[in-house]
């Protein structure tokens, strides 16, 4: 604007100096310099070696040279600069020392993507991570530089695994390796070797503990939820048992030098950050990963913040509820593969949320060498069958017309603030509601917890059948206060149980004594604490007694009994009231399939739960 100063640093005067490069009138004074014509930028490549038979370590600068100055003086401008400039359309990017040059644009759009991949990778001493090594050999290929030192050990990653090096099993492994395991330990070791992170995906009950503790090597850290602490404890004393185990947890916890693994859970690593932190860990591992989808959560910073040569999350559902969910736990073991979070928003998230099939294929390319996902009618062909079905349930008169006072109570405040652009929050209040009403009227404020339900009376019905007919179950619920009032009901039909919540002290007594042939039969399960990292093989049958949208959540459920280990058909029935909002929630658990398969699979789109989704739950 004419009669206002500006900066080098502001919008506006790069796009003024770029309007006068291609001005076609003459320019005098200063100006004619600032834009001269003759200035030409040069990228010029710097690679040094890093040192040791660990992770590469591989240094790199890239700079453009500036030529054709007046002065003559040698000057050079970051990449980091002209990336800028060019993400941003700009034609110059400026001088240090004054004056601007024009963008290499040609040479930009040949290799500016993958110089963008390679400064998202970069640290700020000039280490780049390991997974961005082939494309800084490309780079240097194209700049006729020689090729990063000890690029050629990462040629199984450059050639798309078809042939990973055989390395031998720990010589304390007990366990004798299906094919499928084999194959992932020398993923696993080959990953560690090469200094390279990976996202064990593997369906549930493939026994991806088993080879993670192949694959550990030194100090390690595992990260887990709390209910799976006694099973990594048990695991490992059964599979490694030379191995030293301790665990950090409980209010005298200290960290043992000397420990070849130790074991912790989200909580404290949330709660001591800085002390974990500051150890130099030979591998950490994350297990049930999905605990840092949130990559704004004090958990997943933590993780970022964890010092480790080597490091892998497990998770047999790295995508729960968005993209972004994937986005955390690559963050975590490779950073910068993906970009930062808006490059990755930009580039994959948005397109495939609206159905851009070229770009699922793009990320699920991108991603393919560090995340192995197998699944269990591919690999795990001595499962015996898995059976799913919905057993409906009709409402009595009751509870039909308190779930319409609850619907009409609500729709009609809750549609109208989620056009208006909000109530996001609102609309999830009163969604808890109903499929409460749903469930139990005794869930409900001010309502008698002694009354009947429909939904209970079928699931004990249900659960009298199997116990008679020798079976055991698993009940999951994601609300203690739900089994609090199933738990009643089955007393009064003589029926015997454990049960497994937050609260519940002992967990692996409990696991034991229901697995044992003298154990009651049915088991009462809260979603939360038991969906991941339990072996409940003893059972055959699986009642989900409440749907939620996540259908990767309700298989994890499904998974504690039809896993490695089980000999009997599985079977596994959802609860589903008839004319509820439970109906249009399965409607939804489609487009959260898609979601994870649009990352993993073969999928042509996905979706998130969007205000769309609310508004078709309360239609």
């Amino acid at each position: 604007m004419p009669g206002r100063r500006t900066t080098v640093a502001g919008r506006d005067l790069p796009r003024f100096m770029d309007q006068l490069r291609r001005w076609r009138g003459d320019l005098t004074g200063d100006a004619a310099g600032f834009v001269s014509p003759d200035v030409k930028l040069r990228p010029s490549l710097s690679v040094e070696p890093g040192t040791g038979t660990g992770p590469l370590n591989v240094r790199f600068t890239l700079q453009f040279d500036v030529e054709g100055t007046k002065d003559g003086t040698p000057r050079s401008v970051d990449a980091a600069a002209v990336m800028r400039a060019w993400t941003e359309g700009l034609g110059l990017v400026p001088i240090e020392g004054g004056g601007w040059a024009p963008l290499p644009t040609q040479w930009l759009a040949q290799h500016g993507a993958r110089v963008a991949e390679l400064l998202a990778a970069r640290e700020a001493d000039g280490r780049v991570a390991n997974h961005a090594l082939p494309a800084l050999g490309a780079l240097c290929s194209t700049l006729e530089y020689p090729p990063p030192p000890g690029l050629e050990r990462l040629a199984p990653l450059i050639e798309g695994f078809q042939k990973i090096p055989d390395i031998p099993l720990p010589s304390d492994v007990t366990a004798a390796l299906r094919p499928y395991q084999l194959e992932g330990v020398r993923w696993l070791g080959f990953l560690r070797s090469t200094g390279l992170g990976g996202i064990l995906a593997d369906d549930m009950g493939l026994g991806k503990t088993l080879q993670a503790l192949c694959a550990l090597q030194g100090r390690t850290l595992v990260v887990c939820p709390t209910s799976v602490l006694p099973n990594w404890e048990s695991e490992i004393a059964r599979f490694r048992p030379s191995q030293t185990v301790s665990v950090y947890h409980g209010a005298s916890r200290a960290l043992d030098p000397a420990t070849n693994v130790t074991l912790t859970t989200y909580a404290i690593l949330r709660l001591d950050a800085a002390e974990l932190a500051a150890v130099t860990w030979d591998a950490v591992v994350l297990d049930e990963a999905q605990a840092i989808k949130n990559p704004d959560s004090k958990v997943a910073r933590a993780a970022y913040g964890l010092n480790a040569s080597f490091r892998l999350a497990m998770s047999g559902t790295p995508v729960e509820n968005r993209l972004d969910d994937l986005w955390s736990l690559i963050h975590f073991t490779n950073k910068g593969l993906l970009g930062g979070r808006k490059d990755f928003e930009d580039q994959y998230a948005r397109p495939i949320a609206e159905g851009r099939r070229d770009v699922g294929e793009k990320l699920r390319k991108r991603i393919k060498p560090f995340v192995l996902r197998r699944l269990k009618k591919d690999v795990a062909l001595e499962l015996p069958p898995r059976t799913e079905s919905i057993m409906h349930v009709s409402l009595d008169e009751r509870e039909r017309a308190l779930y319409n006072a609850v619907f009409s109570a609500t729709k009609e405040e809750v549609v109208a603030l989620l056009n208006a652009g909000g109530g996001v929050m609102k609309a999830l209040e009163a969604l808890l509601r109903l499929r409460q009403a749903a469930c139990h009227t005794g869930l409900l404020p001010g309502q008698d917890s002694v009354t009947a339900s429909s939904k209970v009376e079928m699931l004990v019905d249900a659960l009298k059948n199997a116990v008679a007919d020798g079976h055991k179950a698993l009940v999951f619920s994601q609300w203690t206060s739900l089994l609090n009032l199933i738990e009643p009901a089955l007393k009064d039909a003589g029926i015997t149980f454990e049960r497994l919540d937050g609260s519940t002290p002992n967990r692996g007594d409990v696991v034991s004594r229901f697995q044992g042939a003298e154990g009651p039969p049915v088991m009462l399960i809260s979603l939360k604490a038991g969906g991941t990292g339990l072996n409940l093989t003893a059972a055959d049958h699986v009642f989900l007694v409440d749907p939620w949208w996540n259908p990767a959540v309700e298989a994890q459920a499904a998974d504690r009994a039809h896993r490695i280990g089980q000999e009997r058909p599985v079977f596994v029935y959802r609860l589903v009231s008839k004319g509820t909002v439970e109906e249009k929630i399965l409607g939804l658990q489609e487009k959260k399939r898609a979601l994870f398969e649009a990352a993993l699979g073969e999928a042509s789109s996905a979706a998130s739960l969007t205000k769309d989704d609310l508004l078709q739950l309360f239609s």
